[in-house]
């Protein structure tokens, strides 16, 4: 059973205090500060594909993008946090059920002959704000390692001492991100031929 990962709850579970305090009594919760693990992933060719397909296929190519991305979440025990147009932000607890969702949406994909994914990922303390939205570094890590990731490809600067065995590491690199600088120890991760 996949872990109760709603927004509410990880409110309740961070929130110091018991929730029962009378309103003098609340305790400041402005800096909340939680650690997870940040995904962002992104359709590449997307715009060509709507260009060449019409919008109806568009359409239905981001309702079926949706729908797996809501399922593989679910059954990996991740969130979707929000949705970016043809892109997707995830929230985990821990960093390997989260790259398994990139190594299961990277592998539904593959098959599309114009269509892929692109993954990146980032661990760290994020303040959780307004109980359903995330601000920090390893936030907009994530967000710039999904922008340099090729097609079918996942970056990771989180731990991937677990991962599941149909993934593998490809390299241990340097990253340059565009505002950041280089990043030693990017991950290039891959989901394994069948």
């Amino acid at each position: 059973v996949a872990p109760e990962t709603t927004p509410a709850r990880e409110w309740a579970e961070a929130r110091p205090g018991s929730g029962t305090e009378h309103p003098n009594e609340l305790p400041d919760t402005a800096h909340l500060s939680v650690e997870r693990t940040f995904c962002f992933a992104d359709l590449t060719g997307f715009t060509r594909y709507t260009r060449e397909n019409g919008p109806h296929a568009a359409v239905a190519l981001l309702e079926e993008f949706r729908a797996v991305s809501r399922d593989v979440a679910a059954k990996r025990g991740v969130r979707v946090a929000k949705w970016l147009g043809d892109g997707v932000m995830l929230v985990g607890t821990e960093p390997t059920p989260t790259i398994a969702w990139g190594g299961h949406m990277i592998d539904h994909f593959e098959d599309e002959v114009d269509i892929n994914l692109r993954v990146g990922l980032a661990t760290g303390h994020a303040l959780l704000f307004e109980g359903d939205d995330y601000i920090g570094e390893p936030v907009n890590l994530a967000a710039k390692l999904c922008t340099v990731a090729r097609p079918g490809q996942i970056l990771a600067s989180c731990d991937v001492a677990d991962l599941p065995p149909w993934i593998r590491v490809r390299a241990v690199d340097k990253v340059d991100i565009r505002g950041v600088g280089p990043i030693e120890g990017i991950q290039h991760l891959v989901v394994a031929a069948r």
